[in-house]
């Protein structure tokens, strides 16, 4: 048997000291101490990448224009030792890039269509003229989790919602095929530039329906706001309040706060009244990206319904 199986046989913590354990195996100590340091180095490491993943977590939902670079700022202001290689990969991993133009706007995979944007200055009168979807990422106590979700411009509900342990394109289709099924179709239906979203898979159910596919400019931060505020919402009134221990926990706890949301919170962007309420009756929502980029001179259309109230993304809020 080679030293390195039997070095494999020593036990940090074994009543049986270290010394003597290296002694009765045949190895030498420099090598199990070397090993064990490791281990070690390996453990807090792990541990760091955890607490580094929760901050970015927040202060991504916060502000999610955020790319590598300003990340970096605001980790070592908060005391991290960090470099932006490190803030990269764990951003990587946890499926975010910061919505800015640049080196950190997200990349759609080579090889996959991209569609144009087809929302900007139009206004959204009904249920089922608009719907959007995005991911975002849900840290638990050990590990993460990633959560896609799909809703209807109008009423600001959420149609259908699905977790995964990966970032591959089979839960977003899940989702869509489910929101298609229980809630008919929409006239757009708009996502980001992301791989899951532009993957023939998931586009072409929507071609399937018939429907037309609008994906987010680049750095665009306003095109897909609706969703980005449903995340806000989630993370700060259930997520981070609740200190989900594993995906079970996590998809229990979900499914109770979306009942919540969906018929019982009332919204502030449409008058106080439950997203449920609006999308069934069809009165009271409303939705505009203003283009505030260009055609700078046009006179944004209003929205009609109750209330008659212009509910253009860059001035409203949407909080309880």
């Amino acid at each position: 048997m080679s030293a390195a199986e039997r070095t494999r046989w020593i036990e940090q913590g074994d009543k049986v000291p270290l010394a003597m354990q290296c002694e009765l195996a045949g190895v030498p100590r420099s090598t199990v101490y070397r090993r064990l340091g490791a281990a070690g180095r390996a453990q807090s490491e792990d541990e760091e990448d955890l607490q580094l993943r929760a901050l970015i977590d927040g202060e991504y939902t916060n502000r999610p224009f955020y790319g590598s670079r300003r990340m970096v700022v605001f980790l070592r202001g908060r005391g991290y030792c960090i470099n932006r290689k490190r803030v990269q990969r764990l951003m990587r991993e946890m499926g975010l890039a910061g919505m800015a133009p640049g080196p950190a706007t997200s990349k759609p995979q080579p090889g996959h269509k991209v569609y144009p944007y087809l929302l900007r200055g139009v206004a959204v009168t009904r249920p089922n003229q608009v719907w959007s979807t995005d991911i975002t990422y849900i840290r638990l106590a050990k590990g993460f989790a990633y959560l896609v979700a799909i809703i209807d411009w109008y009423s600001r509900k959420v149609l259908s919602w699905r977790l995964s342990n990966s970032m591959d394109a089979a839960f977003c289709v899940d989702c869509l095929e489910d929101a298609l099924r229980h809630h008919g179709k929409p006239e757009v239906f708009n996502s980001d530039q992301g791989s899951q979203f532009t993957s023939s898979a998931f586009t072409g159910v929507l071609k399937r329906e018939g429907v037309a596919i609008s994906m987010d400019g680049r750095g665009r931060a306003l095109d897909n706001i609706f969703v980005e505020r449903l995340w806000r919402n989630v993370k700060y009134e259930d997520v981070y309040l609740k200190g989900y221990a594993n995906m079970a926990e996590l998809t229990v706890g979900l499914a109770q706060y979306f009942a919540f949301y969906n018929a019982e919170r009332p919204h502030q962007a449409l008058g106080y009244e439950t997203p449920t309420r609006v999308y069934s009756e069809g009165t009271g929502g409303g939705a505009l990206i203003v283009d505030k980029f260009g055609d700078a001179d046009r006179e944004p259309e209003k929205v009609s319904g109750t209330g008659q109230r212009r509910a253009a993304a860059e001035v409203e809020t949407d909080t309880a």
